[in-house]
């Protein structure tokens, strides 16, 4: 039987880490602190796409501007709430229940949610080069690549579709990439 919460394992390089910023060189030390303490709080297996993007709605002003209006972006917090303290939203399945990934510092990540980290770094080496790594705004856009995630499915219910988003923020990047 599998544990309830968060557990410890065998270390696995290639998922993202506190410890050395995500794992990533990123500044999502923070932000994975705060999906890891939800995840333990919310009795979660692992830590999921969800967690992160409460995490990083919390933290990051520049992702939760890149959301929507004001009033989606309450919305947005009262679904990702009301999931923290165990009332709306019951997740019965899908992407990120399959499978963990398990990082160095013991924490077991979705697949979604891992891949979320990777991504975000991937975003931010090509708009900034080797030197500048990722911000909020590139893990909220790698959050919202994966339609099976439950970080989608919080901002559908909040009703921000993910696509337009996704959009707006593909948008973003390509503003920002530094020229060829």
């Amino acid at each position: 039987m599998e544990p309830r919460t968060v557990g410890r394992s065998a270390p696995d390089e290639g998922v993202p880490r506190a410890e050395n910023d995500a794992g990533t060189g990123t500044g999502f030390a923070s932000v994975i602190a705060g999906a890891r303490r939800r995840a333990v709080r919310d009795g979660d297996r692992q830590i999921d796409s969800a967690h992160l993007l409460h995490s990083l709605l919390e933290s990051d002003p520049e992702a939760r501007a890149a959301v929507g209006t004001p009033t989606q972006l309450a919305r947005l917090l009262g679904y990702l709430v009301q999931r923290s303290i165990g009332y709306g939203l019951r997740w019965q399945g899908g992407a990120e229940v399959i499978g963990a990934e398990v990082a160095a510092g013991g924490e077991r990540w979705s697949p979604v949610a891992a891949a979320a980290l990777r991504d975000a770094e991937a975003r931010g080496t090509l708009r900034r080069g080797a030197h500048g790594g990722a911000d909020g705004v590139d893990l909220l856009a790698a959050l919202v690549t994966d339609l099976r995630s439950r970080a989608v499915e919080v901002l559908e219910r909040a009703g921000i579709p993910a696509g337009e988003l996704r959009d707006r923020l593909r948008a973003r990047t390509a503003d920002d990439a530094p020229p060829c």
